[in-house]
């Protein structure tokens, strides 16, 4: 019986230890989901702004020229290329583990929307997790990346996924990319989603155009356009790719802190049953230690 109890606490020491580091983690996905929700809504605002300046330019390029010039301002970005077909998909998913279910979620909506898609797929992995399982599948790998652990480290990263779309696009071998992440919603959960960048062809400026202006009054351009569309674009294809990939950190540690409030309730739930086969255990030996010593002390009396 003393060994039964011996092994009960020590498995109630070790929950105890557990729930310690739960309740670091928690508190460490706590901190990081304020910090890369702050830097969202901060890009939510820059986007906004970038999305304003290409709507000025495409309203004044409308004004002052006509389709056909208007379309050859960015047909470079939107030209065909050898295969016209094949396209990139960029994952952005975890390097880490007790995330919950925000891989396989995100694994399930990718699936989902691929049937839309053209099947000539080339996947670029962004953390070791997600990779494991786009490989597990066999679908088509190009580079993977490591997800960043820091907001300072994201622009690094998210440079290195340009450079990299960019050669294949340079060399015809992609023609559409599209970002497949998660991002947050209320009350620190997420729902998977997807957002295409590329190409910024007709589409795109039709989709961009059909947003009302905020103001009654028209923009104008005062400096070179040339020059303003090459900047406004190469912020507008930075930001949304920066921003899925805060995104989806910011996802992460939402998924880990759901994840890790569950470990802490089934941890406390885990503790109140040894705790009571523990006091019941202590009471079953004390009852039977009681009972020795009446039995003896009744045989002193007997004899």
């Amino acid at each position: 019986m003393a060994e039964s109890t011996a092994k009960l606490q020590r498995k109630m020491d070790s929950a105890a230890d557990l729930k310690s580091v739960v309740r670091t983690m928690k508190a460490m996905a706590a901190a990081n989901i304020s910090q890369y929700e702050n830097a969202v809504l901060s890009l939510d605002d820059y986007y906004h702004t970038v999305e304003l300046g290409l709507m000025a330019y495409f309203r004044q390029i409308a004004a002052n020229t006509s389709k056909q010039n208007k379309v050859a301002q960015f047909s470079s970005l939107s030209k065909p290329r050898k295969h016209e077909n094949k396209i990139g998909i960029i994952v952005f998913g975890s390097d880490q583990g007790l995330v919950g279910q925000f891989n396989d979620r995100l694994l399930a909506f990718l699936n989902k929307k691929l049937a839309d898609l053209p099947t000539q797929r080339l996947f670029f992995a962004v953390g070791e997790r997600i990779e494991t399982q786009l490989e597990q599948q066999q679908l088509p790998l190009g580079r993977s990346f490591v997800l960043p652990s820091s907001i300072d480290a994201i622009t690094a990263l998210v440079t290195d996924l340009l450079i990299e779309i960019e050669q294949y696009r340079a060399t015809g071998q992609l023609h559409e990319v599209y970002l497949f992440f998660n991002r947050t919603v209320a009350k620190a959960h997420y729902e998977p989603h997807f957002q295409r960048i590329l190409p910024l062809d007709n589409q795109w400026q039709e989709t961009l155009m059909a947003k009302p202006w905020p103001t009654v009054n028209l923009p104008q351009l005062l400096v070179n356009k040339s020059q303003t569309f090459s900047a406004l674009i190469g912020e507008y294809i930075f930001s949304s790719v920066f921003r899925a990939c805060t995104e989806s950190l910011a996802s992460e540690n939402a998924s880990r802190l759901l994840a890790m409030q569950r470990a802490e309730k089934n941890i406390e739930e885990l503790q109140e049953q040894m705790y009571r086969h523990f006091h019941r255990q202590r009471q079953s030996a004390i009852d039977e230690e009681l009972a020795d010593l009446i039995g003896g002390f009744e045989a002193l009396l007997a004899s």
